[in-house]
């Protein structure tokens, strides 16, 4: 998940631009099992599957110590940790659906929230504004998700258990996508208020020359 923006001692963090270092190559790694994780599931290989989610997830689980520890938060690091999150939640969904674990409109949900959030960026962009921040919601409704789709595929790499590990992964599913969604409106009042706001600025700067113009002419 995505790293912790605060050193052990509650110091803030220094964020620097650098590329190489250990967090970085760990979330690297973790983009690149998302292909392996993809064929293997779509295979029926769900217990090498697992074994991918398990690397993945102590990768995960080390760069944000390391990057703490040795102070090596990074920029980059920043948009690589999520971002691995993100590819794993659509690989699982997607590869699910296709078997035909979960039924499509879960897909839609989840990567349509997405498609959302990724308009708001580039209305946020288009009025000078950067990303958001990350809302906690957001960090909770991923957690979920990134934990209860692995939780269909240890079903059905282990049918004993299914019916304990499917009851439990639809309810973070449907949990995870409820909150995911709502994290989206949240994202959105946000968009508005500022655009909204920079509008009204930039409206209010051009009455104002309008008003100096008129009173240098008279």
């Amino acid at each position: 998940m995505s790293q912790p923006q605060s050193t052990p001692d509650h110091a803030p963090a220094v964020i620097s631009d650098r590329v190489l270092t250990v967090p970085n190559a760990l979330s690297a790694l973790r983009i690149l099992l998302v292909p392996v994780f993809l064929v293997l599931v779509l295979a029926g290989l769900d217990l090498a599957a697992l074994i991918v989610i398990v690397v993945s997830s102590l990768s995960d689980f080390l760069d944000g110590i390391i990057a703490r520890r040795f102070s090596q938060v990074t920029k980059l690091g920043q948009l690589l940790d999520p971002a691995a999150d993100r590819l794993f939640i659509f690989a699982a969904v997607i590869a699910l659906a296709v078997r035909n674990v979960v039924p499509w409109w879960v897909v839609v949900v989840i990567v349509g929230r997405d498609v959302f959030l990724a308009i708001l960026g580039i209305v946020l962009a288009r009025h000078g504004y950067g990303p958001l921040p990350v809302h906690h919601l957001g960090k909770v409704a991923t957690f979920a998700l990134f934990y209860a789709l692995p939780l269909l595929v240890f079903g059905q790499a282990f049918p004993a258990i299914q019916s304990v590990s499917d009851p439990l992964g639809w309810a973070f599913t449907l949990w995870g996508a409820f909150l995911y969604w709502w994290a989206g409106i949240l994202y959105l009042r946000q968009t508005y208020a500022l655009t909204h706001h920079s509008s009204q600025t930039a409206s209010g700067a051009s009455d104002t020359l309008g008003v100096q113009r008129r009173t240098t002419d008279g």
